[in-house]
């Protein structure tokens, strides 16, 4: 059996690394919101009508885990952002609101290159609280790779 300090400290190593070799500086420099660029970049939108929207990407390189397929982060990441975008789509829907939960089941993998449909609904946009669905297929072989769904509170101004 293994030492369970030397296990330990493979998880801190783990943890503190950077990888790409950037300062803590270089990466609290970087501009606000610079995340979504990173991964919406090449997002295509194929379908949009109320309700509904449909988007297209080839998988690119930068969002792969070590596995070399698509990262469960960057999957998450995708039905954040298609699902808040949805809501949208919704005549009375004014705001995009704050995630309140979010879950997602990984169901196929994806790898760099692999061109992917994601079809995100809005089940429910209320007053206060929506509700979307996004899956993420592979669009040659029509396999789900993840369905996820998101629950988001639309904020309402306060007159305070």
């Amino acid at each position: 059996m293994r030492s369970s300090t030397m296990d330990l400290e493979s998880v801190r190593n783990y943890l503190e690394k950077s990888s790409s070799g950037a300062s803590s500086n270089d990466i609290d420099s970087m501009p606000y919101r610079f995340f979504e660029p990173i991964i919406m970049s090449g997002l295509k939108v194929d379908l949009i009508e109320p309700g509904r929207l449909i988007c297209s990407m080839k998988v690119p390189p930068r969002l792969l885990n070590v596995a070399k397929s698509l990262h469960g982060g960057a999957t998450a990441a995708l039905v954040d952002v298609v699902g808040s975008a949805v809501i949208l789509t919704v005549e009375k829907a004014t705001t995009t609101g704050v995630s309140v939960e979010i879950n997602v089941s990984y169901l196929d993998a994806a790898y760099a290159g692999d061109e992917i449909e994601i079809e995100a609904k809005a089940l429910r946009v209320g007053k206060a609280v929506a509700v979307v669905t996004v899956e993420l297929r592979n669009k040659r072989t029509g396999k789900i790779v993840a369905q996820g769904r998101h629950t988001k509170y639309l904020a309402v101004s306060s007159k305070l």
